[in-house]
């Protein structure tokens, strides 16, 4: 289009051209806009007027204002603009790890490594002392040169209340009151049991002769209650540091030998005038009391395969060092296995019997239990 067309006539105030409304229509293209003074000709340049802003520059500084509802929000024309890639570099799994958990990225190994620390310990026997894992304790191991003699009879001139009445002995089957004083091995070996970090230890077991066993099922099941509660993942086989094997030729570590009454009280002692089981170290010799295994006690509530439990774990413990008795721990919790639970599971009833022993005169009452490691 001509500039001619574009200009007024200043005599007669008209329009000599009309000014075109699509000026992309020219097959020439788009004339660039020019303000007044580009033109030259200010005084005879006429203005149209555009007040919709139909022919506006797609330049946004001549477009006209637009109010928006929140003036602070962001630029929807400039939000939907394209952003040019960034070498971002990849963030690593560890990265994003500790980006998506924090503080706890560094917290969770510590415990990790708290837990190991105290699993092994556990497996050291460091907390075995004072009951690893929510079970009752059961003392400290003594040095070996230190057994010898009877273990686990409480000491005492001998005076002592023969109306105990959870020590007394339960109804029940017969028993034999008189044996040979002699023992024969069972027949049968085992394959060894326990990891054995320190110490390998065999046992026979061993039946009075004079014993009739054929009401308990015969020797062979004697012997097989034996195995299978020294080789539960309850007994002492939990701990690491022992391994056991059962024998049936040659010298044992320690022989287990169920006994006649009168052979009990001789091999460990009557001055408590309550049928019970013993260690004799000198003739290495767990000696468990026949009244015992047929009648059981009155703390077991009439569980009679319970109490064997107990009374061979709590006799191989002397016989593996744990010499020392131990109290009721928890008013209302499970007995440590080297509690005298023959004669009760109340501390009142057993400090009766040795007010200067270790178990105090404080009311606690705990329920039977046959196991050093009841929880496994």
């Amino acid at each position: 289009m001509s500039e001619s067309m574009a200009r007024s006539d200043p005599q007669s105030g008209s329009t000599r051209g009309r000014a075109r409304s699509d000026p992309s229509a020219d097959g020439d293209g788009p004339t660039p806009e020019r303000s007044h003074a580009e033109d030259g000709d200010v005084g005879t340049a006429v203005e149209v007027s555009d007040p919709f802003g139909l022919h506006a520059s797609s330049d946004r500084s001549h477009q006209p204002l637009r109010a928006r509802w929140d003036p602070t929000a962001p630029d929807e024309a400039r939000a939907r603009s394209p952003r040019p890639e960034r070498g971002v570099k990849k963030q690593s799994a560890l990265g994003r790890f500790i980006s998506t958990y924090g503080w706890r990225a560094y917290a969770l190994p510590v415990l990790f490594v708290v837990t190991v620390l105290v699993v092994v310990d556990a497996m050291n026997g460091g907390p075995e002392a004072i009951g690893a894992g929510g079970n009752p304790g059961f003392g400290r191991l003594s040095p070996r040169a230190a057994s010898a003699g009877i273990i686990g009879a409480p000491p005492g001139d001998g005076q002592f209340p023969g109306d105990l009445p959870t020590g007394a002995l339960p109804e029940g089957g017969p028993f034999t009151e008189i044996g040979a004083g002699t023992w024969h091995v069972v027949p049968g070996a085992a394959a060894e049991f326990g990891a054995g970090a320190e110490l390998h230890l065999s046992y026979t077991v061993e039946i009075e002769d004079g014993i009739d066993t054929s009401g308990l099922g015969g020797d062979i099941a004697v012997a097989r209650m034996v195995d299978s509660t020294l080789s539960n993942p309850k007994s002492w086989s939990h701990d690491r540091k022992f391994a056991f094997r059962r024998i049936d030729r040659g010298e044992p570590d320690f022989r287990i030998s169920l006994t006649s009454r009168e052979s009990t009280r001789k091999a460990c002692g009557f001055d408590i005038p309550i049928d019970s089981s013993c260690y004799n170290a000198d003739l290495r010799r767990v000696v468990l009391s026949e009244v015992r295994w047929v009648r059981g006690a009155l703390a077991f509530e009439g569980d009679i395969g319970s109490y064997r439990q107990y009374q061979i774990n709590h006799e191989v413990g002397h016989a593996i060092g744990y010499h020392q008795h131990q109290p009721c721990e928890t008013d209302g919790g499970l007995a440590p296995v080297m509690m005298q639970q023959t004669f009760g599971t109340k501390n009142n009833d057993i400090a009766a019997l040795d007010p200067d022993g270790v178990v105090p005169m404080d009311g606690k009452r705990c329920r039977f239990n046959p196991w050093p490691y009841p929880r496994g």
